[in-house]
């Protein structure tokens, strides 16, 4: 599959609005039957356009009431020292997105923590530590304007 038509492209945008759509409901809203619905579907995850399915959970609900913008600068930008602090940040749960950056630093990392207590006790046991670093810059966010894990597609609209 090298290119969506405007079906598949209405199965994404569906999907990512609602992602527990049966595939009746999915086939309905986007004008077609069940079984070529079910099989673009298919095509589409197994294609890679659709890599999973996610509950999305309310962080704050679980108690994780801090998001930390962290920019990590580092000592000397090499291939191996990258390739261990790529490695050593995957491992950390408290990191939920990671970005290779242009311009000043070489990460830009987002941090979830229950509390400023909880962030500081992190930030020095383990980001202070992570192999290569030579600086850490955080920014906090003080409330959310927006923050979506959709796409958006109309650029992919025949």
């Amino acid at each position: 599959m090298e290119s969506i038509d405007k079906f598949d492209l209405a199965i994404l945008q569906e999907l990512q609005a609602d992602g527990r759509l049966t595939n009746a409901e999915l086939a309905q809203r986007v004008g077609l039957s069940a079984a070529p619905c079910w099989r673009r579907v298919r095509a589409l995850e197994e294609a890679g356009f659709i890599k999973g399915y996610h509950a999305e959970i309310d962080r704050h609900k679980i108690g994780l009431g801090v998001l930390a913008f962290v920019r990590v600068d580092t000592e000397r930008v090499t291939n191996d020292a990258t390739l261990k602090l790529e490695d050593a940040i995957r491992k950390l749960p408290e990191v939920v997105a990671c970005h290779y950056i242009s311009g000043t630093g070489t990460f830009e990392l987002q941090v979830v923590a229950q509390d400023l207590d909880g962030f500081s006790a992190f930030a020095r046991q383990h980001l202070m530590n992570l192999p290569n670093v030579k600086d850490l810059h955080t920014s906090f966010s003080l409330g959310e304007v927006k923050a979506s894990s959709a796409w958006p597609l109309g650029h992919l609209a025949p």
